[in-house]
């Protein structure tokens, strides 16, 4: 069977997945072929256009597309919940009440005209809508591997009114225990947060939590805006997650706060610098995040965690690596499976892979991300010679000892190598690297690379057979989804992928999924002691991750890189003329 799922119904992050006969072969964000970050308000056209020709399948052969997002019944609890909780805008209480499958409604005709824009055949391939939280549930259980009972968690910004969802997954099947309905929702307040820190929502949220560190979180109590409810939590829509009237404006833009969370922090956050109190409400923030999925998994999946110790999350939340770190720790947590493209992302996979499911099909744990374009070294060379601007080029012998010998010697790489990876994170297809002994190298790429604020931390990438020793624990990290303690007799050997909390979002690398990487950090041992390399996106601030040739070499021309593995080649700037 083909399935082919597209996400895009929440309106940022669409994407395109492919399953065949259960296996996923190809999968991508639609962000990396238009080049606009987030892809806001489009449909995945070119990203399904690219899962269909690498699988070298007609788009009339689609059997089903699956979609993660559904009607909702008026007789469950999300449409009434939403209703009473939104009384005091009672344009959006009334819609939910009597129209509240609207956006499905359209969802559905935008999801057939970009199926007609492809060439599917409408009839004869099915249309099959997903719920936008089991997209995710089965995103991270479906790809798990795990075989025994599995406790699920989903935490998001919000579905169709769904926003935190609490299961289990049992021979194949999701069971659902509790879910929770906007405007209840912790990454929403999370997001908020982000915007009152001066960071775009669905976006910023990870520079919230790389600014948490450097703040105190017991010096500013933020727990009014997240309040107990029975088993549960409320939010306080005096402050967070609030619409219409409520919403604090500043240049005719409406934000996801209120003036009263103004007037009781202070003016919101402008500029670069990781200054204070904001800083503090960054670390206020995360703790008071961390501590309430924590409790809610307590009540809702504490017993199906000590019957078989295996978790699986999902959602825009399981991206906060901070949470997943004390997950992790959790002495009825044996292993935690976190969806590498956990986000809205992956809500394509996941309503493909829940389709594939229900009919019937096998589904093969995730050991990699490595779904998107791979480009020749022919197509690499028309992509050199094509380019506008002075550059020079040459064949490497070897590639990863040769780019070993030029991070060594502390110069950055941007490095375009095989697949695209699937997923927000770049993990050794499209990266900038570094050295991580080489004092100074982290500054150089946030400021002179990347433009960025100067306080981001970097990840490690590190060989399979030291990680152990490094991170302090055998726990599977292939996905740099979780943070690790740095062992004290590392954190002097590799300083520039430590944070200021003196943890690293460590990626394990195993060399089948990913050889010349591998032999790269080979290289980078011999010459160092230290199997260990910097790795970062390979982007620019605000751009989506390279997707390309021409991609790395517009960013290559934009940015002080000197040096681009591209492929088989390397590609340098001639030297300036004096």
């Amino acid at each position: 069977m083909i399935i082919l799922g597209l996400s895009g119904a929440l309106g940022h992050d669409p994407s395109a997945a492919l399953l065949v006969d259960g296996e996923v072969v190809a999968a991508a964000e639609e962000e990396r072929f238009i080049r606009d970050k987030h892809a806001k308000n489009h449909m995945p056209v070119e990203s399904a256009r690219y899962c269909l020709t690498a699988a070298g399948i007609e788009p009339s052969k689609v059997d089903v597309v699956a979609f993660p997002y559904a009607p909702i019944s008026l007789a469950g609890r999300a449409r009434w919940h939403f209703a009473k909780r939104y009384w005091y805008a009672p344009d959006r209480a009334a819609d939910a009440l009597f129209n509240g499958n609207r956006r499905f409604r359209r969802n559905r005709q935008r999801v057939l005209a970009a199926g007609h824009t492809l060439g599917i055949d409408w009839q004869r391939t099915e249309f099959v809508p997903v719920e936008h939280h089991l997209a995710h549930a089965s995103s991270a259980y479906h790809l798990s591997g795990f075989d025994e009972k599995t406790a699920i968690m989903g935490v998001d910004g919000k579905g169709e009114y769904a926003t935190t969802f609490f299961g289990y997954g049992e021979n194949g099947r999701i069971h659902r225990i509790k879910e929770f309905y906007d405007p209840d929702s912790l990454s929403g307040v999370y997001g908020a947060i982000t915007e009152y820190l001066g960071f775009e929502m669905l976006d910023g949220e990870y520079k919230v939590m790389g600014m948490a560190p450097f703040g105190d979180p017991d010096k500013y109590d933020l727990s009014r805006i997240i309040r107990a409810a029975g088993d549960g939590f409320e939010v306080d829509t005096e402050y967070v997650n609030t619409v219409g009237l409520r919403r604090y404006k500043e240049a005719g833009v409406g934000f996801y706060f209120s003036q009263k969370l103004i007037d009781w922090l202070g003016p919101r956050r402008q500029g670069d610098m990781a200054d204070e109190p904001y800083i503090h409400y960054a670390a206020s923030m995360q703790k008071l995040f961390e501590e309430w999925c924590l409790q809610l998994m307590e009540t809702y999946l504490g017993d199906v965690l000590r019957e078989t110790g295996k978790l699986a999350f999902a959602g825009g939340g399981a991206l906060n690596v901070k949470l997943n770190q004390r997950i992790v720790a959790l002495e009825h947590v044996d292993e935690l499976f976190v969806q590498p493209a956990s986000g809205d992302s992956g809500t394509s996979l996941g309503a493909a892979t829940y389709v594939a499911n229900e009919r019937g099909e096998r589904l093969s744990k995730m050991t990699h991300v490595f779904l998107g374009p791979r480009y020749t070294n022919a197509e690499c060379l028309a992509a050199l010679q094509a380019a506008e601007q002075p550059i020079d080029f040459r064949v490497l012998d070897d590639v990863a000892a040769e780019v070993a010998d030029l991070l060594a010697a502390g110069h950055p790489v941007a490095w375009l190598q095989g697949r695209m990876e699937l997923g927000p994170r770049a993990r050794g297809g499209r990266s900038i690297l570094g050295c991580p002994s080489v004092i100074g190298v982290a500054d150089r790429i946030n400021e002179q690379i990347k433009f960025r604020e100067r306080w981001r931390p970097f990840c490690p990438s590190v060989l399979d057979r030291v990680a152990a020793e490094i991170i302090q624990t055998d726990h599977p990290a292939p996905f740099m989804t979780i943070t690790f303690d740095v062992a004290e007799g590392w954190k002097d050997r590799i300083p520039e992928v430590v944070h200021e909390d003196g943890t690293a979002r460590v990626q394990i690398v195993e060399e089948p999924h990913n050889p010349r990487y591998y032999a790269l950090l080979q290289h980078l041992e011999r010459l160092t002691g230290n199997a260990v390399v910097l790795n970062t996106s390979l982007n620019r601030r605000g751009e989506p991750i390279v997707c390309s040739p021409q991609d790395a070499l517009d960013m290559f021309f934009g940015s002080d890189l000197e040096y681009l593995a591209l492929e088989d080649y390397l590609v340098t700037k001639p030297p300036e003329e004096e």
